[in-house]
């Protein structure tokens, strides 16, 4: 799970973020650590991480403090893929701490992509990729020359990617303040969930 970011233009560590009583941060945590068959679960972090870790309950996820975090999400990407790659995982499901509404259900969905032919999956809705992603192996090592803002971008560039439709949860994330009073209100997403991603 990414989160290691300052979180500029909502101009506060929105991972601490309330929503529903709890921080932004913990709700995706939530879904990420009750996904079957997803595991280890790691939360990259970078600003504010020292107060991240003392008011989230991780819910059992590792966290992997990122240097140079201020490089954009390709930092946090390679960080989490480094974590993972020396405990020997064969696939990588990389969700974001901004995405409370994403579900266990659909990170399982996504995961569950890896036993096919695509060295890559992703969630989509209404024909816009989100995430969850799901990276295999032989990607990897794209990924760790990844830089700037670019997260996955080029390590999925020219490679087949199996499309997982997840409902309107994979494509909403917590970017403004307003987003957050939106999602808090249920306003976004304003479809429902594929039943398929529930729970």
């Amino acid at each position: 799970m990414l989160a290691a970011g300052a979180a500029r233009r909502f101009g506060a560590p929105k991972q601490l973020a309330r929503l529903d009583g709890r921080p932004l941060l913990e709700h995706a945590l939530r879904a990420a650590t009750s996904a079957r068959g997803v595991a280890p679960v790691v939360v990259t972090l970078g600003a504010n991480a020292e107060e991240i870790v003392a008011a989230v309950d991780l819910h059992g996820a590792r966290p992997v403090f990122v240097e140079g975090w201020e490089e954009g999400l390709s930092a946090s990407l390679r960080a989490g893929v480094a974590a993972l790659d020396n405990e020997g995982v064969d696939a990588i499901v990389v969700t974001l701490g901004d995405q409370p509404l994403v579900t266990a259900g659909a990170i399982e969905r996504v995961a569950a992509a890896a036993s096919g032919s695509a060295p890559a999956a992703r969630a989509m809705w209404g024909g816009a990729p989100g995430h969850p992603v799901l990276l295999t192996r032989p990607l990897f090592a794209a990924v760790a020359r990844a830089s700037g803002d670019e997260g996955a971008r080029t390590a999925l560039a020219g490679v087949e990617i199996a499309e997982i439709d997840c409902g309107p949860a994979a494509v909403t994330d917590v970017d403004t303040p307003e987003a957050l009073e939106r999602v808090a209100a249920g306003v976004d997403p304003a479809a429902p969930p594929d039943p398929r991603c529930a729970s």
